[in-house]
């Protein structure tokens, strides 16, 4: 039974031979960004009889700001120190969850696209390098909506990447982000968010499947509310004979001061008073049960293990 944690805490060619338009758009993004950054798949295990991967979307790049405005100063410039960030900009990694057994290919989110960062929207070559075409994603499933977990839903010609598969998102989540309001009322700094989202949605709308906390959403896959980072942020556990992994999506959202003091507000989080409660509570049980984790923003491909420190956590990579 899965854990509730509401407490705190490529398509053919036609018959003329010609290469669909998403064929195109895929083989020259190829040639024009595998120079720059090769696609890949980052990190690999198995848990039980299914096969977990993270593929690459490539990287963000942030000011520093956006993660640490309003921490202990002294403090922060410690820790950060310790693990060589440069407070002032931060490039983190964007690494997307893909689940295989005997009858389901799941992806956990989707990643950016073309239109969000020059850095990210690697994700469809990431997936050729691990052997996987688009159309063989039996399902996606979102931790939130955010447009680097989100805005990788469609090409650049509003197709969706993804034609065959089911398409899952936790239900206060998606309310949140459909409804108008909140355009208006998240802020100046995170508006193009809302109305990125709504547009990608309203693509998916009559596809979407809406689910609650602690369901189990597909066969081996349970969800989890970690609200915070966002109103309905979802992490999920995956299962298979006796062995478990977790996803985390931005619950964990780096592995720098998360770790070492996940009590601390973050600015990156929309509400950062609850996302600090959630990730508190979600450190404590990853630490104490030693469950394999998977965080979208994680350095070395993002899985791997927290361990308890006397004064915070720390991450140690698969």
């Amino acid at each position: 039974m899965f854990r509730s944690s509401a407490r705190p805490i490529s398509p053919p060619r036609s018959l003329s031979g010609a290469l669909s338009r998403r064929q195109l758009l895929r083989s020259a993004a190829a040639a024009s960004l595998t120079p720059l950054l090769p696609r890949r798949l980052v990190a690999e295990t198995a848990i039980g009889s299914a096969r977990l991967t993270t593929v690459s979307d490539g990287t963000l790049v942030l000011p520093g700001s956006f993660l640490f405005a309003g921490m202990p100063e002294e403090e922060l410039a410690q820790i950060l120190a310790a693990h060589q960030v440069d407070p002032a900009r931060v490039t983190p990694e964007c690494n997307v969850t893909l689940w295989q057994d005997e009858t389901q290919t799941v992806l956990f989110d989707v990643g950016s696209g073309s239109t969000f960062m020059e850095s990210a929207g690697l994700l469809p070559d990431s997936l050729d390098a691990a052997g996987v075409a688009p159309e063989e994603v039996t399902a996606v499933v979102f931790t939130h909506a955010h447009p680097d977990h989100l805005w990788g839903l469609l090409d650049d010609f509003d197709d969706l990447v993804f034609p065959q598969a089911r398409y899952l998102m936790g239900q206060q989540e998606w309310d949140y982000w459909w409804d108008p309001e909140t355009a208006r009322t998240i802020g100046t700094e995170r508006q193009a968010f809302a109305v990125g989202a709504r547009r990608r949605m309203e693509v998916i709308e009559d596809r979407i499947e809406r689910f609650g906390d602690g369901e189990e959403i597909l066969p081996g896959v349970g969800a989890m509310l970690t609200p915070g980072h966002t109103p309905g942020h979802m992490s999920f556990e995956l299962r298979s004979g006796s062995e478990a992994a977790m996803v985390i999506g931005d619950a964990i959202g780096n592995d720098h001061v998360a770790f070492a003091r996940p009590g601390w507000e973050a600015n990156s989080d929309q509400d950062p008073a609850r996302g600090a409660q959630t990730r508190s509570a979600l450190m404590d049980r990853l630490a104490q049960e030693q469950m394999l984790l998977i965080g979208f923003h994680l350095s070395q491909g993002g899985m791997g293990r927290a361990e308890k420190m006397q004064d915070g956590y720390r991450f140690i990579p698969a």
